[in-house]
């Protein structure tokens, strides 16, 4: 059997795997590595340092400074399209046939180019990004921030067109699939769950004295979910709250201040949030934007006990049967409350192998993206 090479085109640098883009890069080379297959990985840098952790992975890897400033800003193009270019990258994906992945709608833009036409290039879905944009711009309360998401929002649908260009897509989410189905019909597109750090489930039976909300509290989103479930659901049930993540803004610092059974975890690190998600009674999480897969919730599932979750949390995956529902404030501390006192048991833990080995094998998705790469190819060589 002949060697697999494979170009992946990456929108930062994907170590520490410690959010979600960076999650399913990361482990999805990982996963391919330990296939046999020959990765030529690409970084934009501008917030990372290159890695020799990496180097373990991929056969080579190449890092490309991003172009940030403000002729990237004032760009036609999404600035987090544009400042994502190289002269040098386009130089080396031309020295070669081989495929070529690109990581997220930021990562494409040679997703068109002449020089590239007959190449297969598939594009790696992370979310629909004007609508995500969208969502973050009426999430912010800044208001230059707000105002960059919403135009940010306009250019990113605009440039989408671009994805006419792919040979194949692959999606995070069954709805983020129909979408681009509808808008695509002529390009294959295949739901093709994130790849993440779990190979089996690490759930503890028993019972634990305190529920965790966690993600990176720096971004919009989360902030909103985690002052959401402070003011409208532990502050009124009295049940010992956890809040866990990166970077908390100091108006949710304040927050917690005033709340006596909540305490904040800022920056935990990896070993501190695996724990903290392992012994708590309940992972609850909330979603104020049905967009992507969110890796927190794959998270918790395979390694906490009872996840909590309102039905945007679920929205387009498979994953509704493994948690417990609120639909508003009043239900989520109906239904918390009575999770504080159950026993997480074996059964629940079975269900769970069972339902999330399927979809969200790291081993069986890798074994099937293989098998589209070498369907594509035999196409292209027909």
């Amino acid at each position: 059997m002949s060697e697999v090479h494979l170009h992946i085109v990456s929108f930062t640098i994907p170590f520490p795997p410690n959010y979600g883009g960076a999650i399913d890069v990361f482990f999805k080379i990982r996963a391919l590595h330990s296939a046999g297959v020959k990765v030529h990985l690409h970084c934009f840098s501008y917030d990372r340092n290159p890695s020799p952790e990496l180097e373990k992975y991929c056969l080579e890897v190449h890092y490309y400074p991003r172009k940030t400033g403000l002729r990237s800003a004032l760009s036609w193009k999404p600035y987090i399209v544009f400042s994502r270019r190289s002269d040098k990258l386009l130089e080396i994906l031309q020295k070669d046939e081989f495929p070529i992945l690109f990581e997220g709608l930021h990562s494409c833009y040679y997703l068109s180019h002449p020089l590239l036409k007959n190449r297969i290039k598939i594009y790696r879905e992370s979310n629909i990004e004007h609508l995500y944009y969208y969502h973050l711009s009426k999430a912010e309360t800044n208001l230059g921030k707000k105002l960059y998401y919403f135009f940010s929002s306009l250019k990113l649908r605009a440039f989408q067109g671009i994805l006419s260009h792919a040979s194949m897509m692959l999606t995070v989410s069954i709805e983020d699939n129909e979408y681009l189905f509808r808008k695509f019909p002529r390009i294959p597109v295949e739901y093709l769950p994130s790849f993440h750090k779990d190979d089996e489930i690490k759930s503890l039976p028993g019972t634990g004295d305190f529920a965790l909300y966690q993600g990176n509290l720096s971004v919009a989103e989360n902030e909103k979910a985690a002052e959401y479930l402070v003011k409208e659901v532990f502050r009124e049930t009295g049940t010992r709250f956890i809040l866990a993540g990166m970077n908390p803004p100091r108006s949710l610092e304040k927050l917690v201040t005033q709340t006596p059974n909540v305490t904040l975890v800022p920056n935990p690190s990896d070993e501190e949030m695996s724990e903290l998600i392992r012994t708590a009674q309940v992972n609850i999480l909330v979603t104020f934007q049905q967009t992507g897969l969110k890796l927190k919730l794959l998270n918790a599932l395979f390694n906490g006990r009872f996840c909590l979750v309102n039905p945007g949390m679920v929205s387009g995956t498979e994953l509704g049967e493994l948690c417990e529902f609120g639909t508003n404030a009043q239900e989520l501390r109906q239904k918390v409350t009575e999770l504080m006192h159950q026993t997480f048991n074996e059964e629940q833990i079975y269900l769970r192998r069972k339902k999330l080995m399927k979809w969200h094998s790291n081993k069986e998705n890798c074994i099937r993206l293989l098998n589209l790469l070498s369907l594509f190819s035999k196409r292209g060589n027909s």
